[in-house]
């Protein structure tokens, strides 16, 4: 496969859990893969690491909260990688508590990281990424299962969530015609760092040792397990791929049957 012919994927949020699992996976399918994360080591580190897998995987600094740093790692990955194929729209983090209590600052955090990102995120990639101007590409959500129905003490979270649902429905439609597919992924409970913080969160807020949320949550689900990282990956390879050239506008669970809407 000539460089040409390779695809460009842009991955945020892919130093950990999903976002990591998803790079690891397109980069081994042949696409060359432009990781983004907040924290610098953390993406050089990652950098690194997938290299050593003999995966063509390069990254840059990326704070999703700011329209400025957005900007700069777009042009980052054109700059070097020539354009961009694939968009998945990772980053993301978790949020809650009892809702008369919530803050402005934490609420605004939480749609600024989740919801606000994904559309400049997506604008970007549109017009300085060039994707616009294609006849193939693909924009893969990272949503949740949270963002179909209500979650108990996670209103900012499941709020923004929704949001993302809502926008790939909507963008799916309008590019519909241009060969270009948006979808989101929805992931129930996955065995991911920010899955230890959501069970640590709950066991503050309800005094419950974590091991009992944990079993809680096993409880819901019906294969009676946590997804993996791996397998959320799949589905994400599967809507990159050509393969999956009709399906949009769509929002899919990969969460062991707890939502089965």
């Amino acid at each position: 496969m000539t460089q040409q012919e390779q695809r460009v994927a842009l991955v945020t949020g892919a130093t950990s859990g999903i976002g990591l699992a998803v790079a690891r996976l397109l980069a081994g399918q042949g696409h060359r893969v432009f990781i983004g994360s907040r924290t610098e080591d953390k993406v050089l580190a990652t950098v690194e690491q997938l290299q050593e897998e003999r995966l063509d995987v390069d990254g840059a600094v990326l704070d999703v909260r700011s329209a400025d740093s957005i900007r700069a790692y777009v042009q980052a990955a054109v700059d070097r990688y020539g354009r961009v194929d694939i968009l998945v729209n990772n980053a993301g983090i978790s949020g809650g508590g009892v809702t008369a209590g919530i803050a402005d600052a934490l609420w605004n955090d939480i749609i600024e990281t989740n919801l606000n990102s994904v559309f400049r995120l997506t604008r970007e990639v549109l017009t300085t990424g060039g994707l616009r101007d294609k006849s193939w590409g693909r924009i893969i959500n990272i949503a949740s299962t949270a963002g179909k129905q209500g979650v108990v003490l996670g209103a900012p979270y499941s709020a923004s969530k929704h949001g993302v649902v809502g926008f790939t429905k909507a963008l799916g439609n309008e590019l519909a015609p241009t060969g270009i597919t948006v979808n989101a992924v929805c992931p129930g409970y996955v065995e991911t760092p920010m899955a230890e913080r959501v069970r640590q969160n709950y066991s503050r807020l309800s005094g419950a040792p974590e091991s009992a949320i944990l079993e809680k949550f096993q409880a819901k689900i019906p294969l009676g397990r946590y997804s993996t990282p791996e397998e959320v990956a799949g589905l994400v390879g599967y809507l990159a791929s050509d393969t999956a050239a009709s399906i949009t506008s769509q929002a899919l669970n990969v969460c062991g049957g707890l939502g089965n809407f």
